[in-house]
């Protein structure tokens, strides 16, 4: 008789971190629930990006949740504002930067707790990173510890006993490992988006933070970036 194979939601934006996350859970074994969202941002290629990994990884269903924060505010993201453009790398992540969007992940983590308990899922896999990173207080392993703290507390699944476990399998990575592990798993590149700010004629400015820190990390692993500009 065949084993059920664990369930795992996981949250994907379309970027190199959330798309090489969504390959460790299926390298992992797990039956893939894909979480996208929409919820304002400028980038919305992105999207697009998110639902062909889906299809490419084979999820057993992914859906896109809708919220709306610019109703909020808060980030040049969501709202009019200038996205800062070639910061120095040694300067990357020193201070958060007006691309943070508030409480974001805390929002994703949320929804992702919530459908793991509709479709029995204990598993939530989130591609946050704290080495190559843009100095977001809500990738850190603290954060995601003192998360899963809450979905147990907060859960029906954490009050019976079977709390929410939070993987972040690329939490200790720098962008070039990510790189090389996402080949080496068949990750597919040309099917990602990382710009915040990408022109109408192509799909990267190349010279916000995250343009950077993807070229670094594409350069590091001594691969060519199928996107590069």
């Amino acid at each position: 008789m065949e084993t059920e194979k664990r369930k795992a939601v996981v949250l994907l934006s379309g970027g190199v971190d959330s798309t090489t996350c969504l390959a460790i859970a299926r390298t992992e074994g797990y039956q893939l629930y894909a979480l996208i969202f929409r919820y304002g941002q400028r980038h919305l290629r992105e999207l697009d990006m998110a639902r062909r990994s889906a299809v490419f990884f084979g999820v057993e269903r992914h859906i896109v949740v809708d919220f709306d924060m610019r109703t909020i505010g808060g980030s040049v993201l969501v709202e009019p504002g200038e996205v800062p453009k070639d910061v120095p790398l040694e300067e990357i992540g020193r201070t958060i930067p007006p691309t943070y969007v508030p409480a974001r992940n805390t929002i994703f983590l949320g929804f992702a707790a919530a459908w793991a308990e509709v479709v029995g899922a204990e598993d939530v896999f989130i591609g946050v990173n704290a080495l190559d990173y843009s100095g977001y207080p809500d990738c850190r392993p603290e954060f995601i510890q003192a998360f899963e703290r809450v979905a147990r507390l907060g859960t029906r699944m954490g009050v019976e006993g079977r709390g929410i476990r939070i993987h972040t399998p690329l939490i200790r990575m720098n962008k070039a490992e990510i790189v090389r592990t996402g080949l080496s798993l068949g990750v597919d590149y040309t099917m990602t988006h990382s710009c915040y700010d990408p022109p109408v004629d192509r799909p990267a400015c190349g010279r916000c933070e995250s343009c950077l820190l993807r070229r670094k990390g594409f350069e590091e692993a001594g691969v060519r970036d199928p996107l590069a500009l």
